[in-house]
Order: C-alpha cells, then structure tokens, then sequence
C-alpha cells in the first residue's frame, strides 16, 4: 500500500496531479480542495494518498489531511458510492463539513453536490452516522481578497467543474460569476463553489 508521497510537482490540473519521484512520475488524483494549497509546479510536495487497485489499473488518489483521506475511504464502503463519486462529494464539501451534515442528518446540504440524489445522502447519512466522529466540525471561514492569475484559469474551471458532474452551461456560469482576472484557476473553483452551496 502506497500511503504517502514526497516529491517535486510536476504537474496540476484538477482532478489530476504528477508529482515526480526520483524520476518516476505519479499520477494522483484528488478532489478539487486539494488544489487550494498545493505549491507551484516545480516545488515540493507532500500528499496523503490512497491506493485502489482493480483487475484494469491501479489508482491513486490524493489528500492534504488524515480526516480528508479517512472520510474518503468511509465513503467508499458506501453502497453505489466508487472513488469517482466520493471525490466529487469531497470535491463540492470539506471532510469537516461532511461530517457536520452527517451528524446533524442535513440531507438536503448532501443533495447539493453533485451526483448526490435524495436516496444517496440518506445513505450515506445512515451508514456513516457512527463513523465520522473522529472527523473534527468545520470552523468559521472569513472572506479574503483573492491574488492574480491567467485568464485562462477561467476555462479551466469550467473544464475542472464539468469533470465534477455540473453541467457545461452551468459550470460557464459559476465561473463567470466569480471569476476575476488575476485569480488562479484553485480560487476560482473554490469560490465558484461556495456561491453555488450559497444559491441552494
């Protein structure tokens, strides 16, 4: 089992990563929250990982916290809920926040993200309501400025939210409505995605 690697960033585009070790490159995948803190390519980087291996490939997928990664593998053992689906779903909410809507039984917050239907976040509220207590509740988050990036960043939001499940048309419009010049493509993701849990 790979459980953690150590390297040089080599690559980033959500949901995907490459982080080079001793001149080998991993891909990783991960959710979008991820990507907030990652460095610029061409730095160091440490990440969590998990490894799923099936009969066709074998898989690894990134986090930036033990509670991130644990939640992922509770969700695993969700019914009808596979490691595309549980990326999406802490990809659209934190480990901390999932936790939160799983004690307090808030499915309609679950149905929010997306591919989570109403009889999907009764699931996972029933089958992880005495599983993620070791997962600390989220604390207040402030409202920042925002540095700069490439305008290209917005369309590869676009791209990194239509890859989470949301509609070509809608991704257009989240972004757009957040997008400033100089954010990078992580900012605008984030903020695109508060406004959308905000709007519901």
């Amino acid at each position: 089992m790979i459980a953690r690697l150590a390297g040089t960033l080599i690559h980033k585009l959500p949901p995907l990563m490459v982080i080079d070790i001793g001149g080998v490159g991993y891909e990783v995948e991960a959710p979008l929250s991820v990507f907030y803190d990652l460095p610029e390519t061409g730095q160091a980087v440490v990440i969590l990982t998990h490894l799923s291996i099936k009969d066709d490939s074998h898989t690894l997928y990134g986090f930036s916290s033990e509670s991130q990664r644990t939640v992922f593998r509770q969700l695993l053992k969700v019914s009808g809920i596979g490691a595309k689906l549980a990326l999406t779903i802490l990809s659209g909410a934190s480990s901390e926040e999932l936790a939160a809507y799983v004690a307090h039984e808030d499915s309609a917050a679950l149905t929010r993200i997306p591919g989570i239907g109403k009889k999907t976040a009764e699931r996972i509220i029933m089958e992880l309501r005495d599983k993620l207590h070791v997962v600390p509740l989220p604390r207040a988050q402030g409202q920042g400025s925002q540095p700069a990036a490439p305008a290209s960043a917005v369309s590869e939001a676009i791209t990194a939210l239509n890859a989470l499940g949301y509609r070509p048309q809608e991704s257009g419009n989240m972004v757009r409505a957040v997008a400033q010049p100089e954010m990078t493509v992580e900012e605008i993701i984030r903020l695109a995605l508060q406004s959308m849990v905000k709007t519901r």
